[in-house]
């Protein structure tokens, strides 16, 4: 039987278990799945393929897996920077949120950040957000593959106006959309357990658990929510979490980043993943995870961008940079955190943290067809002695000329297929000057 496209003349990056790099590879996709992950040892033309895509001896590999973003906050990007997390919150981004995010915005949003994801190289995301209906069926529009929440939190959101229906709101998008479609996974997220009450909690992760979806939640981002949460219970918030029962191994966890021996223990006592969000931890100067930590304990640990509204944009390839070289100087060790580990966490771990490692994250037979192509053939990528260090310390988004989802081509020799970029930017754009009101600065 024949297949459907071939990939091949470029260097085949798997992220297998053993991390195979193939020279001269070919990777064989039928029914969007890879079929076939091989050295090339015939002519291209006897693979009896539909459709032949010439790598230019590029890098073939795995689609990114953004962990952790909120889609729709493309529209919020760079409107209030350079401030604590705190501030920003809630003198800047809830307001903007509770004036100017609506059904049409936030899909609006969501097709611009789908735009970014997919030019720079990210397949897949997990998202937590309000108007979750409408950011799933742009999501749905573009051809990405996605794990969707919708956000819970205990006071009036957009779409939710009664805190009383927040439970009810996320129950029913999960219950709309789960088995819709096999690009869209449904999920729950507490938005953090300083916004969300331990009654709030509980529900919540009771739902998702009776629901067998991803239950996800802010923990522990800033110094000031671990005091807090340590002044209002005695406890830090992984070990607050835990006592109420929220932590297991359908639980993701954002940022963790003031977490100490005991928290770490937890979490991987529960199983529980973990989402690193280096560069807006960075920008909102949360501090540091201690990712190596975690994951010498075994938790799982992803990449995630966080919204582009604090980071300020969502080119995984930019985390991956700074999640290597940050860590090394945190610890005085340029061993930590090597090229390798850090691509595993953009890949196959960031596919086992949201619960698809079965369905993406590496090249193997089977999987799905989520692939990427990386053109080196500029000056920034030559000489090329090892390829997984040139992804995480030479690369960058703008490097993807190809990606695919299940096989079908989004993105061309670096042309959006699914949708209309420019359109989308010129809605956005429009959207901008609402918020701002026609040039003007934004005023909370």
């Amino acid at each position: 039987m024949g297949l459907d496209r071939v990939i091949y003349n470029g260097t085949v990056l798997t992220v297998n278990p053993d991390f195979e790099i193939i020279a001269d590879g070919i990777v064989g996709i039928r029914d969007g799945k890879i079929v076939q992950v091989a050295s090339r040892s015939k002519p291209i033309d006897s693979y009896a393929a539909k459709d032949a895509v010439d790598a230019r001896g590029g890098i073939i590999m795995p689609g990114l897996v953004n962990c952790h973003a909120h889609l729709p906050m493309s529209l919020f990007r760079g409107l209030a920077d350079d401030l604590p997390l705190e501030t920003w919150l809630n003198h800047y981004i809830f307001p903007a949120e509770h004036r100017h995010l609506s059904p049409d915005t936030a899909r609006t949003g969501t097709l611009l950040s789908c735009a970014e994801m997919l030019l720079s190289g990210t397949t897949c995301c997990c998202d937590g957000y309000f108007y979750e209906h409408d950011v799933a069926s742009a999501v749905l529009e573009t051809g990405m593959r996605a794990v969707l929440a919708q956000g819970v939190i205990d006071f009036p959101a957009p779409g939710v106006l009664n805190p009383a229906d927040n439970v009810a709101a996320a129950v029913a998008f999960v219950e709309k959309w789960k088995g819709c479609s096999p690009l869209i996974t449904p999920s729950i997220f507490c938005h953090s357990p300083y916004t969300c009450s331990a009654d709030t909690l509980r529900k919540a992760k009771q739902a998702a658990t009776a629901l067998q979806v991803l239950f996800q939640i802010h923990v522990a981002e800033t110094r000031a929510e671990a005091d807090q949460c340590k002044a209002d219970f005695g406890l830090s918030p992984v070990q607050y979490l835990d006592e109420l029962g929220v932590l297991d191994a359908r639980t993701l966890v954002a940022h963790g980043v003031w977490v100490d021996e005991t928290d770490i223990r937890l979490l991987a006592e529960r199983k529980v993943a973990v989402a690193h969000c280096q560069e807006s931890n960075m920008k909102l100067a949360s501090g540091t995870a201690p990712v190596r930590q975690m994951m010498a304990r075994g938790v799982i640990v992803g990449l995630g961008t966080d919204g582009s509204a604090s980071n300020n944009n969502l080119d995984l390839f930019a985390e991956m940079d700074c999640t290597a070289k940050l860590n090394k100087v945190m610890e005085n060790d340029p061993t930590v955190m090597n090229a390798q580990t850090v691509i595993r966490m953009a890949t196959i771990n960031g596919a086992t943290a949201i619960g698809l490692k079965d369905v993406m994250g590496s090249l193997e037979p089977g999987k799905q067809a989520d692939i990427i192509i990386i053109d080196t053939a500029k000056p920034h990528l030559t000489p090329m002695y090892h390829p997984a260090s040139h992804l995480v310390y030479a690369a960058s988004g703008s490097d993807v000329s190809d990606v695919f989802v299940g096989g079908r081509a989004l993105v061309r020799d670096y042309r959006l297929l699914s949708l209309d970029g420019e359109a989308v930017m010129a809605r956005v754009q429009a959207a901008a000057e609402m918020i701002c009101g026609q040039g003007g600065v934004f005023d909370a």
